[in-house]
């Protein structure tokens, strides 16, 4: 076959420039985004961090900004997040296992499926009502924090099954055929093989997961966490706030002095986050290392 070196060369030279093109294209959106993130937490970082004293840790909120602190809050969310990733971890891998490893698949198993994929883009106002009818009224845990926590674990259930799901398809099948060849029983197999091979896959879900119900408001909002609060949790059966709910309180207030306060109590909540995946990055990468 002849080849027309001609056509082949401008062949060649659109293609490297379409290649060219959407390379710039992609620079061009992610420098987007990551420059209106710099903006924003900028101007976060000048309202807001001179208000970080102290006092500001160690205060409950008040009707004064210099006196408005972020302790009530803080203890709130970590007794929340606490409770929320052990609930998630337990029910969400033990699912996943469940689905991947004794299920069989038919029908029943894929319409499951589906719906858990589903869950995962509800909005989290209708996690909020569900856990109103069935935390706070059918079983009657009140607007406390371990309604809080179960309420959260429902929201973000979903993200752990799936992201636990894919991290065990991920281990490669000689590590299976071999323990079931030196006479491992399937429970066996998953708690000495499967369950530590896929474990730095499951952390990321874990990451994402907590990530996302430290940043909510609106499921608690519904379940009836408080916007004021002055004393910090000792169990947990006690009303609670966050420090998204706590932030929003400052925002819709009418003076001046509280945007910079809110602004203040965003830079802790994004030092926590950060601080929070950073510990979960090290974890997954050291154990992906060692395995």
């Amino acid at each position: 076959m002849k080849i027309n070196k001609d056509k082949m060369k401008s062949l060649i030279v659109r293609r490297t420039y379409y290649d060219r093109m959407w390379q710039g294209l992609f620079l061009l959106s992610t420098s987007v985004g990551v420059i209106a993130l710099i903006l924003l937490v900028s101007e976060i970082w000048s309202e807001g961090s001179g208000w970080l004293t102290w006092d500001f840790f160690n205060n409950f909120a008040s009707r004064f900004p210099e006196k408005s602190g972020i302790k009530a809050a803080l203890w709130g969310t970590l007794w929340m997040i606490g409770f929320t990733i052990p609930i998630a971890f337990i029910i969400g891998v033990s699912t996943a296992f469940y689905l991947e490893e004794y299920a069989k698949k038919n029908v029943i198993t894929r319409f499951i499926q589906i719906n858990i994929t589903n869950l995962a883009g509800v909005p989290s106002i209708v996690f909020g009502i569900l856990g109103l009818t069935l935390f706070v009224r059918a079983m009657d845990l009140g607007r406390s924090i371990l309604a809080g926590s179960f309420t959260m674990a429902l929201l973000v259930l979903p993200i752990v099954i799936v992201a636990s799901q894919e991290a065990i398809r991920a281990v490669p099948a000689d590590l299976r055929h071999a323990s079931y060849a030196v006479g491992g029983t399937k429970w066996q197999t998953i708690r000495r093989i499967l369950f530590p091979a896929a474990f730095p896959g499951i952390l990321t879900g874990i990451i994402l997961a907590t990530s996302r119900a430290i940043g909510e408001t609106a499921p608690l909002i519904m379940i009836g966490a408080l916007t004021f609060v002055a004393f910090t949790p000792t169990s947990a059966m006690d009303s609670f706030t966050v420090m998204p709910i706590q932030i929003f309180n400052w925002i819709s207030r009418p003076q001046a002095d509280f945007q910079h306060v809110a602004a203040a109590g965003i830079i802790v909540l994004l030092v926590m986050l950060v601080s929070l995946n950073s510990l979960a990055i090290y974890l997954r990468n050291k154990l992906s290392t060692k395995r």
